[in-house]
């Protein structure tokens, strides 16, 4: 497989990294708009060959495109925030590659009541150019990185193995990690954090189908494996309440992030004073989006990997009934920062991203997964990605109840 890799950030770097050693790989081109951090991971993957190292802007289609022509690349994998989502999309269609994404385009909130109805919602302009897709005979790959994407998988595994009535599956997050020398640093975008977190949460019921709720709502407590414990998570926007539903018969579809209520108050804080917003403003003359000023502010997340410590989980929390009785299991993944950095000198969170897409990209150049269209991950046959997690060092567990 050939593949243009746009965005050579934390997540970038440890797709690359994952992906060196498999026998699939012909050719990986890092591109960036940060040439020099492109070229820096190019010396650490140390064959300049396999990995060419390129400038790109993302926001140009027309770049993208011929890049991809260049190079004859087989797949675009989309590694930027979901800003980008939209020219790095149609750039695949249009130079006639393969797609594959880790969250999905943005949504917009409802103009008039948005903590109860849905605007645009995530994955929108992607799904509703589906069927040229299909045409073309072109695959769109939405959302496969660690949430969503494994959890999505795991979703369609309880279907199709576990349960024969699923009343909600709820995708659960939790972790017990620290940066030493930092009272705020979060371990992953900035960006993209505050995009999911402050946004109306989505929320899916069978008749009532999508609805919002206010941000941080519906709190519970989770106990989590892996030494991780209980831990109260909230409901935050995210991709897979949009895409189970499509591929999964259930009643209910949620998702809760472990925060803390230190997280959610700097959050909130950021939002009251208008930090969060993405459009440009003027300061002193020059137009700069607040958004873009506190990630410039924050430690770059792929840079903390040694100043951090414990673990994080993944997983898929399943309830419903198998032979007429109650069930509910937890399908999960949790990976330690110690192992990650010692492994992969990656920091566990964009670790634990990254090689859900790799797995993807083996599956779908050795024909096990394939198909035309814009899809979820749940639009293919689970076990073969599961059965490649371990072999990843990355595997997978499962508790019942």
């Amino acid at each position: 497989m050939r593949v243009l890799l746009v965005g050579v950030g934390g997540v970038g770097e440890a797709i690359a990294v994952i992906a060196a050693k498999r026998k699939w790989l012909e050719l990986m081109v890092l591109a960036d708009y940060n040439k020099a951090r492109a070229d820096e991971v190019q010396a650490k993957l140390k064959d300049d060959k396999k990995f060419p190292s390129e400038f790109i802007d993302a926001g140009k289609k027309e770049m993208i495109v011929a890049m991809a022509k260049k190079y004859g690349v087989n797949l675009i994998m989309n590694a930027c925030d979901p800003s980008f989502n939209i020219p790095i999309f149609d750039a695949a269609f249009e130079a006639g590659c393969n797609y594959m994404d880790m969250a999905m385009t943005l949504s917009e909130p409802h103009p008039k009541d948005p903590f109860k109805k849905t605007g645009v919602k995530l994955g929108d302009y992607q799904f509703e150019r589906a069927k040229k897709w299909k045409e073309k005979g072109l695959l769109a790959l939405l959302g496969l990185g660690v949430e969503p994407g494994m959890a999505d998988v795991f979703a369609k595994y309880a279907e199709l193995h576990l349960f024969d009535e699923i009343e909600e599956v709820g995708i659960r997050d939790g972790a017990n990690l620290t940066v030493k020398g930092y009272d705020f640093a979060p371990n992953f975008s900035i960006w993209t954090t505050i995009e999911e977190c402050l946004n109306p949460p989505v929320i899916w019921e069978k008749g009532r189908k999508w609805f919002t709720t206010e941000p941080f709502s519906e709190p519970e407590v989770f106990d989590f494996p892996g030494g991780i414990g209980k831990v109260e998570c909230v409901n935050v926007e995210h991709e897979e309440v949009l895409l189970v539903p499509r591929y999964v018969k259930c009643n209910r579809v949620t998702f809760k992030y472990g925060l803390g209520d230190e997280f959610i108050g700097i959050l909130k804080t950021l939002h009251m004073i208008g930090l969060d917003n993405k459009e440009p403003i003027k300061v002193k003359g020059v137009e700069v989006a607040p958004r873009d000023v506190v990630a410039a502010c924050l430690p770059d997340p792929a840079r903390l990997g040694y100043l951090m410590e414990g673990a994080t989980c993944a997983g898929t929390w399943v309830k419903g009934k198998k032979d007429g009785k109650e069930k509910q299991v937890y399908l999960y993944q949790v990976a330690d920062n110690k192992e990650c950095m010692k492994r992969l000198k990656c920091q566990v969170v964009v670790a634990q991203t990254a090689f859900n897409a790799v797995i993807g990209m083996e599956l779908i150049d050795t024909g096990v997964w394939k198909g035309a269209g814009v899809e979820g991950p749940e639009a293919f046959d689970p076990i073969p990605f599961m059965d490649l997690m371990g072999e990843y060092g990355f595997p997978w567990g499962i508790k019942e109840w």
